[in-house]
């Protein structure tokens, strides 16, 4: 039952008993009122593993469903916290893609935000579980809601088929550097398929590389130059790459920052990360956020939400 990965914030709880954990919180629920903390001293405090125990457990002492007694008890953001940390880490990316295309707006932030930072297994696991969740393929889903070189790099990420090795070509590296300099920055208008057969097929070593030869190159970083000659979706989706390519805890940190900085928050992003990485890379994404804006994550959030949504986003963060 061992954690997602090694640098989360949220590790395996000692002395772990689901049945305690069940028995805790029915009483949390139970009567008049919900204890709000005793909810976040469970479920914020064990791994996604652990979590599916007491599930089980809960149903087994109670004969009732923990998630449908958590809905019935809690509401608004603290529930979307708290009900994602119930799922699995497949299914919870599953139905954040499908929030994300179902409805009137698509928001694109979140099918880049996944697809381009998760990696191959992964990805496979979740085309396979939409598929079996909806009855339809994510790429369908893609394809009907996105459209030109953003939908093309979006069903390119989807495939789930980088090349995940580390050998690094010195040349190849400055092939690939050059077709992109020449498909970019050297030519007028942008040869965009160029960008796509580069920063979504080569490993992650190979591309650190092309990133470097890029910059002798042209005199400017690759992400300088995407900026300069895309736009929109594209531009953020060819982004979200690089990034990740480069430092995936930065990325993260990143999309923390921009989820509370300014007016109003956009909560689906800070919930998406600080439930999909709480487990995974949270440690690193914290000392990220501390080196790129001088001031704690922990300070950031403490500063931008109140309530119950607060302690509980405070407590898979971890300390200051």
């Amino acid at each position: 039952m061992a954690a997602v990965g090694r640098r989360g914030t949220v590790t395996e709880f000692a002395g772990f008993n689901p049945q305690d954990d069940a028995a805790k919180l029915r009483k949390a629920m139970k009567g008049f009122g919900t204890d709000e903390d005793a909810i976040i001293d469970v479920l914020a405090k064990r791994t996604i593993a652990q979590r599916q125990r007491i599930k089980q457990d809960y149903k087994t002492a109670f004969g009732k469903d923990l998630i449908s007694d958590l809905k019935s008890e809690i509401s608004g953001k603290f529930e979307q916290v708290v009900l994602g940390l119930l799922k699995t880490p497949v299914l919870y990316d599953v139905h954040e893609l499908k929030n994300a295309i179902k409805g009137a707006g698509t928001d694109e932030g979140c099918i880049i935000e996944i697809l381009a930072s998760r990696n191959n297994c992964e990805i496979q696991q979740i085309v396979a579980t939409y598929k079996k969740e909806f009855g339809k393929s994510l790429e369908d889903d893609i394809c009907g809601d996105t459209s030109n070189m953003f939908q093309r790099v979006l069903v390119s990420l989807a495939t789930g088929n980088r090349d995940e090795g580390n050998r690094v070509d010195d040349q190849q590296a400055k092939k690939d550097a050059q077709s992109l300099y020449e498909a970019g920055e050297k030519k007028w208008g942008t040869d965009e398929v160029a960008f796509l057969s580069i920063l979504c097929i080569r490993n992650q070593h190979h591309l650190k590389r092309v990133f470097e030869e890029y910059k002798t190159i042209s005199k400017k970083d690759i992400e300088a130059s995407i900026k300069g000659e895309m736009s929109g979706s594209l531009e953020d989706a060819l982004l979200a790459i690089v990034k990740n390519m480069k430092n995936q805890p930065a990325y993260f940190a990143e999309r923390l920052y921009k989820s509370m900085k300014g007016a109003g928050t956009d909560d689906d992003a800070l919930i998406r990360v600080m439930v999909s990485r709480s487990e995974v890379d949270m440690l690193d994404i914290k000392d990220e956020f501390q080196r790129m804006y001088g001031k704690s994550l922990h300070s950031f959030i403490k500063g931008d939400c109140s309530g119950d949504y607060k302690k509980i986003l405070l407590q898979l963060c971890g300390g200051e």
